[in-house]
C-alpha cells in the first residue's frame, strides 16, 4: 500500500509541474488561461464543517484546452502556534479534465490539513501520512433555465481509515444550483455523507450512515468604487443538520482584472 501512494503522489507531481510546462508553452496557440487569486474570509467552513476563523486562502490555478490544474491553500491568522494546537494550514492540489460540453468533469486531488508545524508533508506511508487522495466526479445538466451540478467524492488513499486501519473511501455528494437576482449571483448549496465516515468528516465523532452536513445560500456580488476598481465581496449562510450547527460568512476576493 506505501508503495502504490507513493506512486500515485509521484505521478500526480509529474502531471502537475509537466502539464505546466506544457501549458506556458502552448499559452498562444491554445489560450490557456492563468489565475491568480486570494480570498479573505470571515471563518473557514469546509462542506458544512468548521476549521478554523479568519482566513486568507489563495488560488494559483491554469487551463488549457478543458483540463485544469489548481493550487489552492488556506492559513489562518493565528500565526505559527495556536491557543489550541498547530495553527490551520491546508494545501490542496487538484488536477481535473471536463469533456467538452458535455458537462461532465473528472478530477484527482491530494488534500492536506496537518497545520502549521506538523511537518512531514512528503510523508506517503499509508499508515503515518496527513494526506487524503479523493477523486471526484461532476456533472451538469445541459438546461439552460435549470443548471443544477451534482458532484460526487470519495477518498481512495491516504490518512482516511475506519477503526480497523482499512481504507474506509469516505464520500461526500453535492449538489449546487445557480441562479441571479438582480445584481447579485446565488447558489443554493445541498451537500450530505451517503455512508458511514469514521472521523475525516465528523472529527471525533463517528457519522451513522447517510447525514446532511451542507444546508447553503451564498450571495456573491461587486461593489463598484470607481471605472477602475472594483470589489468582489460574498457572504454565506451554512446549516450542518448533522453537528447541529450554523455559521454566516463574509469574504471578499482579491484578483487582476
Amino acid at each position: 500500500m506505501n508503495i502504490s501512494i507513493k506512486r500515485i503522489v509521484t505521478a500526480f507531481l509529474l502531471l502537475f509541474f509537466t502539464s505546466f510546462t506544457c501549458v506556458m508553452a502552448q499559452k498562444d496557440d491554445s489560450g490557456a488561461a492563468f489565475t491568480v487569486q486570494g480570498d479573505l474570509v470571515s471563518s473557514y467552513l469546509w462542506r458544512g464543517f468548521y476549521q478554523t476563523g479568519a482566513s486568507f486562502q489563495p488560488t494559483l490555478a491554469f487551463s488549457v484546452a478543458g483540463f485544469s490544474l489548481t493550487a489552492w491553500g488556506s492559513t489562518d491568522f493565528d500565526g505559527y502556534k495556536s491557543s489550541e494546537g498547530a495553527a490551520n494550514k491546508e494545501i490542496d492540489l487538484t488536477a481535473a479534465y471536463t469533456f467538452g460540453n458535455s458537462g461532465l468533469t473528472l478530477s484527482i486531488a491530494d488534500l492536506w490539513w496537518a497545520g502549521q508545524g506538523a511537518n512531514k508533508y512528503f510523508n506517503f506511508k499509508s499508515h503515518e501520512t496527513a494526506h487524503h487522495f479523493e477523486a471526484g466526479l461532476a456533472y451538469t445538466l445541459p438546461v439552460e433555465k435549470f443548471p443544477l451540478s451534482v458532484a460526487w467524492y470519495t477518498m481512495f488513499a491516504g490518512q482516511d481509515k475506519d477503526e480497523d486501519g482499512n481504507q474506509n473511501y469516505s464520500s461526500y455528494v453535492e449538489l449546487n444550483y445557480p441562479f441571479r437576482v438582480k445584481t447579485v449571483d446565488l447558489t443554493a448549496t445541498c451537500g450530505f455523507l451517503p455512508y458511514t465516515s469514521y472521523g475525516v468528516y465528523t472529527g471525533a465523532k463517528t457519522n451513522d450512515g447517510f447525514a446532511v452536513t451542507n444546508v447553503a445560500l451564498k450571495g456573491s456580488t461587486t461593489i463598484k468604487f470607481s471605472d477602475s476598481f472594483s470589489l468582489p465581496i460574498f457572504a454565506q449562510a451554512i446549516w450542518n443538520p448533522r453537528m447541529e450547527d450554523a455559521h454566516v460568512v463574509f469574504g471578499i476576493s482579491l484578483r487582476p482584472w
